[in-house]
Formats: structure tokens, C-alpha cells, sequence
């Protein structure tokens, strides 16, 4: 079936309230076959967009653009987290670490993180993410590697100074390049997907360490030896990633001119008010004028003491099963593979329900309930729920930040606010590992109690902030609803017509919509006309 089929009939002119406007003057509208149609100003039928070829399309997107932004997050996860493994076996004695030394290694990677990561995205939109990505993997694979040559505190400091900075935009730009590529009821499920290479990291981490562990006659600590295979992967990975990668869907190499002229409809309708916008920063910048967004900021530093907690100190949690540091790490693998599994079942059912803040919200439960018990019960007598409880405090920790970056991404048009809005709310959440690093203490050691109780506490507030705000939009949206004297659906409203988000002028008269019709307010997307 023909992805674009040209023809020059003329057609009953639809209603306003039934046709999307694109930038250029052209009307797009449902047809009684459902496929779509691009209308001109006279009425004359321009092409004809089938729901096949959508299809068709998304899945070269999933083959050809989500294995390698995965594969590069996951390098980027094992390159952020694998010192937790190395101090099972022996870092902090190798470099002579003393007192507080580790957890301020661990705290100094977050500084730089959020310093940088509002500029580096913003370079991100302006030479795009296929050129600024890579060159930031490049950048963290480097001072990976360089962290085998290490001989002291100061040393080893530097190098995860550096390494905060070059990890800094990496996800925020991730979540921007994926919005240049999918539809918004599409997005949850495919970010789900690329994050759930973080859960496979660390499980893949504790592989790694529990097989790089038994060497004993290597010339070099065996914890280094992670950094050496690590690092020498992220770096040649991310030669292949600057080649490969197109700067968005409608100028992708591996694309048709047929198929990016459809994906640049898809863009134009259902996720950006202007495809491909020059980054203007003033006008970005205004994003921080509604009040919402602040709120969103507010769950982002809840979501980030769990998620940097679990991330950080898993093998510290689980070591207090009393089992050796071989089998320590082992027994990590199976709770971050049972968390990536969950973040696919939440992502999935959150677009299939076409609802965003509920399983936001059932993440921080989980997290909360696992700290909760693994507190209360004695863990020596009571090893199975413990190990339990571990399960579920990695549960919560990923889908939370997924689908509360998806939440805010599906309800800005203006791909410039986008990117604004999560380079400073994503470093947010991570910057909370400064809280996470200084919270466990060897002192409080083999139990964490007031570590667990801190990370369960910003869960609770996380949880609640998230129910409030879901709660609040919908009553806006029934008060907005009952205002307009009927109910506006996504399909009557297009994207580029919801530029200025909360403060966009009435829609059909009296209509004003906060964010994006329907999805942006409950969280619940009403069937799209695409």
C-alpha cells in the first residue's frame, strides 16, 4: 500500500473542530476508511496517509533507531554505576580510601551533572542529537577507561568529576531525539524499552563483576578490570553510534522520500508545534512560566533518591543477606531484571490505557513498600522477603522517571520548552544521588536503617505530589469541559495550535485547554485522529 498516495480529488470540506492545521496551510483529516488525508485550502486532496504505513514506519523506527540508542544507554548506565561493584571488591582498600572519601567520589559525579546539562542539551538542539550524543558517549568512555590508571583519592575524584559531565544531557537528549521520531500515544512504551537498558545494565554489571571477580593472577586489581572492558566498549560503540545515527525521522538516511514526508506529517499533527525548530532560548525559557512545571521539577527530586539509591547501593542492600562478594553481586542480576520487566508492563499499559500519572504513582508504591519492609523485618531470619522486598524497591525506581518524562514531553509542543524542561528536570532527579551518596553511611552499616527510611520518605512525598497534580488536572479538565458547553477531543485541537501550553489563547471560541487537550491534564489521551 502506498505510503503517500497522490491524487487531486475534490472532497467535502470538513469542520473546523475535524481538521488539524499544519504549518504550511494544509488541512489533515480522517476520512471514513480512517486513513488520513491532507487536504489543501481549496478542498483539493493532496495524499492519502494509510494506518499500514504508519506501521510500517514505527517498526523501522524500532529497528533501526531503538537498539542503538539502548545498547548506548546501556553503556552509559554501566559506566555511572559500576563503582558500586568495585567496592565489593576491594576499590576503597586499593586506593586508600578512608572515613567519608567514597561517598564523596560518589557525590562529586553529580555536581558537574547538573551544572552542564542545560548547555549540552541545548547544543544537543542545535547541531542535533545524532552528533552531540555520540560525542558525549565518546567522552564518558574515555574517563571510564582512564579510572584503571587511578592511584589515589584525588585521582579518582577528578576523573568522576569529568565523567558527570560528560553524562550530563545524555538522557535528557535521548528523550528529545525519541520525540523527533514518535507520536505522542507512541512515545511510553519505546522510552520504556531504551530505559529498561539501565535494569539490564546493572543486572549485566553484576555478571560482569561476578566473571571479572575470579581472575586472581592478572596484573592489575580485578575491580579494574571493569573499567578496562567497559570503557574500551562505550568508546568504539560510539563511533559506530556518530555514523549511524539521522539527525531526526524526516531527514533519515534509511527512509524514503515518501517516508519522511509522512514522518514529518506525524511530527507536525501529533508532537511538535513546528518540526525541526531553530532553538530560540528566550522563547524556550518560558516554559518555566507555568506553574505546573514546577510541580513536575518537585516529583522529578522525589523520583531521584529512590532511583540513585537502588542504582548506587543494590549490592550494599543485597549484602546484607550475608552472602560473600562473588555471590553478592550475582544475586543483584535477577531484581534488575525483574525491574526492567516491570517497566515494560507499566510502559505498556500506560499507552494502551492512554494514561500517564496512575502508574507514575504505582511506581513510587512499589518503591516505598519495599523500603517499608525491608526495614521492618529482621533480615538475618526472614532472608526470602528480604530478598523480596529488593525486587520491588526496583520496581518503582525506573518507571516512575520514564513515564513522568513522558507525561511532561507528550504535553509540550514546542520542541524548544521540551528540550528546556527536561535537561533541568532529569539532572534534577540525578542530582538527588548526592542525597542517596551521603544518606548511606558505612557507620549505619549492614543495615542502612536511616538510608531506607530517607529514600522511603521521598517516595511517600513523590507519590503524593503525583496523585494531587493527576487529581487537579482532571477536575481542571471537567471545569474547562463544562466551560467550553462540550467536550474537545486531542484530534479537533493539532499540536502547533498548543505552541504556548497552558497560556494558549480559547480554541473554538471559549476553549482553553491546559497543556495539551485531555492527555496533558489527566494523564488520559482520547483516541488521536492519526
Amino acid at each position: 500500500m502506498a505510503i503517500l498516495e497522490d491524487v487531486k480529488r475534490q472532497v467535502s470540506p470538513a469542520s473546523d473542530e475535524k481538521r488539524l492545521t499544519t504549518e504550511d496551510g494544509k488541512m489533515v483529516e480522517a476520512n471514513e476508511l480512517g486513513e488520513n488525508v491532507v487536504v489543501a485550502g481549496d478542498g483539493t486532496t493532496l495524499a492519502v496517509i494509510s494506518p499500514a504505513a504508519e506501521r510500517a514506519l514505527t517498526r523501522k523506527f524500532d529497528i533501526r533507531i531503538l537498539p542503538v540508542l539502548a545498547i548506548m544507554y546501556l553503556f552509559n548506565s554501566l559506566d555511572k554505576s559500576n563503582l558500586g561493584n568495585a567496592k565489593t571488591a576491594g576499590l576503597e582498600k586499593t586506593l586508600g580510601l578512608k572515613d567519608h572519601q567514597y561517598n564523596l567520589i560518589l557525590s562529586v559525579f553529580f555536581v558537574p551533572y547538573v551544572l552542564t546539562a542545560p548547555f549540552l542539551a541545548i547544543l544537543g538542539k542545535k547541531y542535533g542529537p545524532n552528533r552531540v550524543l555520540p560525542l558525549m558517549m565518546f567522552g564518558f568512555g574515555c574517563f571510564t577507561l582512564l579510572v584503571t590508571a587511578v592511584m589515589n583519592f584525588g585521582g579518582l575524584m577528578t576523573l568522576r568529576w569529568f565523567l558527570g559531565m560528560s553524562e550530563s544531557a545524555f538522557f535528557p537528549l535521548v528523550i528529545y531525539y525519541q520525540t523527533t521520531f514518535y507520536r505522542r500515544g507512541e512515545l511510553a512504551r519505546r522510552l520504556a524499552l531504551f530505559y529498561a537498558a539501565q535494569s539490564i545494565a546493572s543486572a549485566f554489571s553484576g555478571l560482569l563483576a561476578f566473571g571479572v571477580f575470579q581472575i586472581h593472577s592478572g596484573s592489575i586489581a580485578d575491580w579494574r578490570y571493569l573499567f578496562v572492558i567497559e570503557g574500551s566498549c562505550t568508546v568504539l560503540f560510539s563511533f559506530f553510534a556518530y555514523w549511524y545515527l539521522p539527525q531526526s525521522a524526516a531527514v533519515a538516511h534509511f527512509l524514503s522520500s515518501e517516508e519522511k514526508e509522512l514522518a514529518y506529517y506525524r511530527m507536525q499533527v501529533d508532537s511538535s508545534s513546528v518540526v525541526n525548530e531553530k532553538f530560540d532560548f528566550r522563547e524556550s525559557s518560558k516554559i518555566f512560566e507555568q506553574p505546573t512545571s514546577y510541580v513536575i521539577l518537585a516529583i522529578e527530586i522525589c523520583l531521584g533518591v529512590p532511583l540513585q539509591s537502588v542504582q548506587l547501593f543494590l549490592p550494599q542492600i543485597v549484602g546484607r543477606l550475608g552472602y560473600d562478594k562473588v555471590k553478592t553481586n550475582l544475586y543483584t542480576v535477577a531484581p534488575n531484571i525483574s525491574g526492567a520487566v516491570m517497566l515494560l508492563v507499566l510502559a505498556f499499559a500506560s499507552d494502551w490505557t492512554r494514561w500517564r500519572f496512575p502508574f507514575v504513582a504505582l511506581g513510587f508504591l512499589f518503591t516505598f513498600l519495599g523500603m517499608i519492609i525491608y526495614v521492618a523485618i529482621d533480615v538475618e531470619t526472614q532472608l526470602h522477603v528480604a530478598y523480596f522486598a529488593c525486587f520491588m524497591m526496583t520496581w518503582g525506581t525506573s518507571a516512575p522517571s520514564v513515564l513522568l518524562d513522558v507525561w511532561y514531553n507528550n504535553n509540550i509542543a514546542h520542541e524548544g520548552r521540551r528540550v528546556v524542561l527536561t535537561s533541568f528536570g532529569v539532572p534534577l532527579a540525578n542530582l538527588m544521588g548526592v542525597v542517596s551518596s551521603n544518606v548511606f553511611q558505612n557507620k549505619d552499616a549492614p543495615k542502612y536503617i536511616p538510608a531506607l527510611a530517607t529514600t522511603a520518605a521521598f517516595g511517600a512525598t513523590g507519590l503524593a505530589l503525583t496523585l494531587l497534580l493527576g487529581v487537579w488536572m482532571i477536575i481542571d479538565n471537567q471545569r474547562r469541559d463544562a466551560k467550553a458547553g462540550k467536550k474537545i477531543e486531542v484530534r479537533d485541537i493539532p499540536t502547533e495550535k498548543l505552541r504556548d501550553g497552558p497560556g494558549v489563547p480559547d480554541v473554538a471560541g471559549s476553549v482553553l485547554r491546559s497543556l495539551l487537550p485531555q492527555e496533558s491534564l489527566t494523564g488520559k489521551s482520547v483516541p488521536y485522529m492519526f
